[in-house]
């Protein structure tokens, strides 16, 4: 079984990744093509599903061709809440629009005002935000409503991908999960959440598991990607509760964090729920296997957002730059607190209304200052996730942490400071891609369990809370958290002002 290899195809926000790995969990090849992120108006977030497909075929052409040997199959991860609206021969009548998108935040808060919307919640497992498929497909037959009426089929980008390798229009109960219109409880569409939407199931693609086989692909895509046409093909599973596969954090207890251009906390459970109050999601990973948790809108970009407004002769690569200017700051900024809500924010409020701020802003504070209490604030948005998932009942005994911000010292410290706990990273396993290769494995039967990956996963580092440096983030956390609650006002007003004033402008770069 150790020659067997198996493709882990990771479809991102900002590009696709194939790795192959073996059954002892090494990777033997991998490849990534990048895509553009499309803001045409504030607040809108596209992608071109057919860029996204050819990105797919040629990391899987590349990546075959490097292999010395057969694959024994393709299993796939996916970013999670996308939707595009197909037509009856499969063609995209409209962008991919992404979890970043808000323009559905006036749709997303009538319904979570509604009196049915925490039930909604706690009935589909994701929270009532615009940046569910849900929310945006109200938005859609309210805004385009002929446009709406032309769609045969709303899918996810993953589902997208696999019509066109395949033929098979199918979603897996992991990215259904996260759309909120599928009952977790009965892995079934939700018909209220089907009502609201103003859909019919027969629009949606055909539930199964994240286990589910394919039989192969087709002509057209085994010519293209140079992969034998009765290649078994794993539907996988969402990006979310895959990275806990590839970091080995399946048993209850380990929670997996990351942060990349997002980040989020989840810890795997073994049955669907959530919380009375709303404050975390809850996401399929197999039959048995669930994520809780929360993710937040604002990680990396925080980083890239302070070298293009606060240090822009930096340049492009300015990542090391930053991280060193922020190293000269004290823990806690000196008294600096930043809210990251640059791209609104989901957990655990789950609300498109907020907005970035710096509170606390004196004469002495400088560029150092902002650039380290924005890391702060980002790691501070984690510690209340981290508290949600605790307040729904969970055991948090261990953390494992990835993600682009792993490469600096400084924001791991501040990371296990901020959580007030031992952060473990995992050595060298890209996670999405990893856990959906183990996915496909545990599918076309070459290892017994995805339990194996506990024992895969080895931890390079693990950064411990400086003492006196938690102390004080425990002491700032209530403040910081007090922040949105007394902004929220200030919030609702600009959102009500935003048409009289003059437009919000637009990014000088994509997400990373």
């Amino acid at each position: 079984m150790s020659g067997s290899v198996v493709l882990g195809v990771d479809i991102g926000t900002t590009s696709t990744k194939v790795v192959a790995y073996d059954t002892e969990g090494e990777q033997l090849a991998h490849h990534a093509v990048g895509y553009p992120l499309d803001e045409p108006h504030p607040g809108w977030a596209e992608q071109d599903p057919p860029t996204i497909f050819d990105a797919v075929v040629e990391c899987l052409r590349t990546v075959a061709g490097e292999l010395p040997g057969p694959v024994a199959g393709l299993s796939f991860s996916t970013a999670m809440h996308s939707l595009i609206g197909l037509d009856a021969d499969g063609v995209p009548l409209t962008p991919s629009v992404i979890w970043a998108d808000s323009r559905s935040s006036a749709q997303a808060e009538r319904l979570r005002a509604a009196p049915s919307g925490l039930a909604l919640h706690r009935r589909t497992g994701t929270p009532v935000h615009p940046m569910a498929p849900l929310p945006k497909l109200v938005w859609y037959s309210e805004q385009e409503p002929q446009l709406f009426a032309q769609v045969t089929h709303w899918v996810g980008i993953k589902d997208y991908v696999l019509l066109r390798l395949t033929g098979a229009l199918v979603t897996d109960h992991s990215v259904a999960s996260a759309t909120g219109l599928m009952d977790i409880h009965q892995l079934a569409w939700d018909a209220e959440a089907l009502g609201i939407a103003g859909i019919v199931d027969e629009q949606l693609p055909e539930l199964v598991s994240t286990t589910t086989v394919l039989p192969g692909l087709t002509a057209g895509a085994a010519a293209a990607t140079g992969l034998p046409a009765d290649t078994p093909v794993v539907v996988g599973a969402g990006d979310g509760p895959l990275a806990n596969l590839g970091l080995g954090a399946v048993k209850p207890g380990v929670v997996a964090c990351s942060i990349g251009t997002s980040g989020a906390m989840r810890v795997a459970v073994e049955r669907p729920a959530v919380d009375p109050l709303g404050g975390v999601f809850c996401y399929a990973l197999t039959a048995d296997r669930w994520v809780v948790g929360g993710a937040i809108n604002n990680g990396g970009i925080v980083l890239q957002w302070t070298g293009d407004a606060l240090a822009p002769e930096l340049g492009e690569d300015s990542e090391e730059k930053l991280l060193a200017l922020a190293e000269r700051a004290p823990v806690g900024s000196g008294g600096l607190i930043m809210l990251p809500y640059l791209l609104s924010e989901r957990a655990p409020h789950w609300s498109a209304l907020p907005r970035g701020a710096y509170v606390g802003l004196t004469h002495g504070h400088r560029r150092e200052h902002l650039v380290r209490a924005a890391l702060e604030g980002v790691c501070q948005q984690l510690a209340l996730v981290l508290a949600s998932v605790r307040a729904a009942g969970n055991e948090v005994r261990e953390i494992r942490a990835s993600g682009g911000f792993a490469r600096s010292p400084l924001w791991r410290q501040i990371l296990a400071d901020a959580l007030g706990m031992p952060v473990r990273f995992p050595a060298g396993h890209e996670g999405s891609s990893f856990g959906a290769a183990l996915l496909g494995m545990q599918a076309l039967g070459l290892i017994p369990s995805i339990e194996v990956a506990a024992d895969l996963v080895d931890i390079d580092e693990t950064v411990h809370p400086d003492p006196a440096a938690a102390a004080t983030y425990a002491a700032l956390l209530p403040l910081f958290s007090e922040l949105y609650d007394a902004l929220v006002p200030t919030f609702a007003s600009l959102r009500r002002l935003a048409p009289s004033l003059p437009p919000e402008p637009s990014p000088t770069a994509a997400p990373m």
